[in-house]
C-alpha cells in the first residue's frame, strides 16, 4: 500500500516518537519509507478511514478509543519531537505522509519523490496541519494551490519553494540522510536541542514574544560546560569533546 498511514502505523510511530524523546542516545532521526515509496496517505482502504470499525476491535484499535490523542502524537500534529528529524523522502509523498513532513526539520528528496496534499480530489481536507502549516513553509500561493486543487510537486518544484531542502539522485537520499545526522550528532547536544525547541516554541509569534524564550534557551545554553568547551577547543584548534551538560 506504499507505506499509506493505517491506524496500526499510526500507533506505532507514537509509541516510536515517545521511545526516542526518552533516549538521551539518540542524536537524531532519519524518516524514510520502505521500498519505492515514501507515504501515500491515509490508507483508504481501512475501515477506519471511512469512519468503520470491526465488530472486535484490534489492540490498537482499543487505544484509540481510550486515548484518541494518540492520532495526533503518532502524526506529529499535536506533539513535536525534541530530536531532530532528518526526512528521506524516496518516492511518493502525499497527503498525511506530506503533511507530517511538515513537522520534519530537514528534508531530503530523491530526484523521483512527489509531493501533494490532494485531499480536496477526495472531498477531504488535509486538516492533519497543511492547512495551518503549509502556508507558513512555502510562499502562499503555491500552497494555497496545493491545497484547493491537489496540485503535485516534482522534487525540484520542491526545491524550488523550500519545502525541501536538497535534491538526490535515486537511491542516494539515505546516504545523504545518514551524513546530515553524523553533522548533528557530533555538535553540542545541549545546543541541538534548544536550538530546535526555541525555533518550534517560537514559532510564528511576534518578536517581542518570541525574544524571551529565545534568550531562556541561550542563557541555559551559554552556561553550559558544552559552551565552556566547545570555544575553548576552538582556540586550541582540535575537536570538542561534548558531554551534554
Amino acid at each position: 500500500r506504499r507505506n499509506a498511514l493505517s491506524l496500526d502505523m499510526i500507533v506505532r510511530l507514537a509509541d516510536a516518537w515517545a521511545e526516542v524523546d526518552a533516549d538521551e542516545g539518540t542524536d537524531a532521526v532519519i524518516l524514510t519509507g520502505a521500498g519505492d515509496a515514501y507515504c501515500a496517505g491515509g490508507d483508504m482502504d481501512a475501515g477506519w478511514m471511512a469512519g468503520n470499525r470491526s465488530s472486535e476491535p484490534t489492540e490498537n484499535e482499543r487505544r484509540i478509543m481510550e486515548d484518541p490523542s494518540i492520532i495526533g502524537r503518532g502524526l506529529l500534529l499535536t506533539d513535536w519531537l525534541r530530536t531532530p528529524i532528518v526526512a528521506v523522502v524516496n518516492g511518493d509523498c502525499l497527503g498525511g505522509g506530506c503533511e507530517m513532513l511538515q513537522q520534519t526539520d530537514i528534508r531530503i528528496a530523491e530526484e523521483q519523490a512527489r509531493f501533494g496534499v490532494p485531499e480536496a480530489r477526495r472531498g477531504l481536507i488535509a486538516g492533519a496541519g497543511s492547512t495551518t502549516r503549509l502556508k507558513r513553509q512555502i510562499p502562499y500561493a503555491v500552497a494555497m494551490e496545493m491545497l484547493l486543487t491537489g496540485r503535485i510537486l516534482d522534487a525540484e518544484e520542491a526545491l524550488r519553494w523550500g519545502l525541501v531542502s536538497h535534491v538526490v539522485p535515486k537511491g542516494e537520499g539515505r546516504a545523504k540522510g545518514k551524513e546530515i545526522a553524523a553533522v548533528i550528532a557530533a555538535n553540542g547536544p545541549l545546543s541541538v536541542a534548544a536550538s530546535k525547541a526555541s525555533a518550534v516554541e517560537t514559532g510564528w509569534l511576534p518578536e517581542d514574544q518570541a525574544r524571551p524564550i529565545e534568550m531562556r534557551h541561550a542563557g541555559r545554553v551559554m552556561a553550559s560546560n558544552d559552551a565552556r568547551e566547545g570555544m575553548r577547543a576552538f582556540v586550541e584548534k582540535r575537536p570538542p569533546n561534548f558531554t551534554g551538560t
